[in-house]
């Protein structure tokens, strides 16, 4: 294993971003976060990811959560900003900032706001950036989302831009959910760090050459999810059924709404009723959704303070 496959590698978090009743980004609690998630067993963190709500914040905000992280201890290795916008300015300038501060590594989305729009341009969009930034540590993962961005990243523009980038491409994150593009990318591109943009599909992509997960759950189940990525470098015999018990958590949260039923957890976790405010367009849950959540979760067993510990101790009892 090459040394930026070693250190990618496991299950890294999309943090959420705490807000105020106003609105304001709460900055202590954003730390505080980080810090537990990292307590937990997370391998790194992709600060400003879409469960970050990271295109509801300002480029000030972004630069300004950064700095506190770092000012707060939290190594800057461990992190892997998002950086990508629909101007390209504003990505260099997030760049810039983030390998100012230390963080080498970067989670690029495509420009996003124009559709259908050519390989030829997303190709030129990020080779500017990383020319742009005239720097060889520069450690760019793409980042696939169509779902959302609808903008994909196709396995022709990975290969045109490690044809042009071989140093700076180093991995990508896929939230397409198409387990087939996933393993395409891993059987062209092994030396890849490929993370699955859901802990639902670790395990098959830990078994195709993948990196592990940068998954939105692992906000309230960093520890249950590590279990798994464990217990497959282990080789362990219950691998499948450790799986299975974090697919049965996915479940309930999907069957709400993910980032504000993964705030709903924080605000009960940590005692904190801010934790439950979303930025518009989204939108907190009501009373009864979360009451719904709340009563999935609890149903299964699942708190945040215990995770890695109720995972086991299902997974052994069989």
């Amino acid at each position: 294993m090459k040394p930026d496959q070693q250190r990618f590698s496991g299950v890294w978090v999309p943090v959420l971003t705490p807000f105020r009743a106003d609105l304001r980004v709460n900055e202590e609690a954003f730390v505080t976060h980080c810090r537990w998630l990292l307590g937990q067993g997370a391998d790194g963190l992709a600060v400003f990811g879409t469960t970050s709500e990271a295109n509801s914040l300002s480029l000030g905000e972004r630069t300004l959560l950064l700095e506190r992280l770092i000012d707060s201890g939290i190594p800057a290795d461990r992190l892997m900003p998002g950086v990508g916008c629909c101007a390209l300015p504003d990505t260099l300038h997030l760049c810039r900032h983030a390998l100012d501060h230390g963080c080498d590594a970067v989670l690029m989305l495509p420009p996003f706001y124009y559709k259908g729009v050519s390989e030829e341009g997303l190709f030129a969009a990020f080779s500017w950036i990383i020319e742009q930034t005239g720097s060889r540590g520069l450690r760019v993962f793409l980042y696939h989302i169509p779902p959302v961005a609808m903008v994909p990243i196709t396995t022709s523009l990975i290969e045109r831009l490690r044809a042009a980038h071989p140093r700076q491409i180093a991995g990508l994150k896929d939230s397409g959910g198409n387990r087939d593009h996933t393993r395409e990318v891993l059987g062209r591109f092994p030396d890849m760090a490929v993370f699955a943009g859901s802990e639902r599909f670790l395990l098959n992509t830990l078994r195709h050459g993948g990196a592990g997960c940068i998954t939105a759950s692992g906000n309230v189940s960093p520890a249950g999810i590590r279990v798994v990525y464990e217990r497959w470098l282990d080789d362990a015999p219950d691998t499948d059924a450790a799986q299975r018990r974090i697919e049965s958590v996915r479940d309930v949260l999907e069957s709400s709404r993910m980032i504000p039923a993964l705030k709903s957890l924080c605000a009960r976790h940590y005692g904190d009723s801010e934790w439950r405010h979303v930025r518009p367009p989204l939108t907190a849950l009501s009373q009864e959704e979360e009451n719904d959540l709340f009563h999935g979760l609890d149903g299964l067993g699942f708190s945040m303070g215990d995770n890695r510990q109720s995972v086991s101790r299902i997974v052994e009892s069989g």
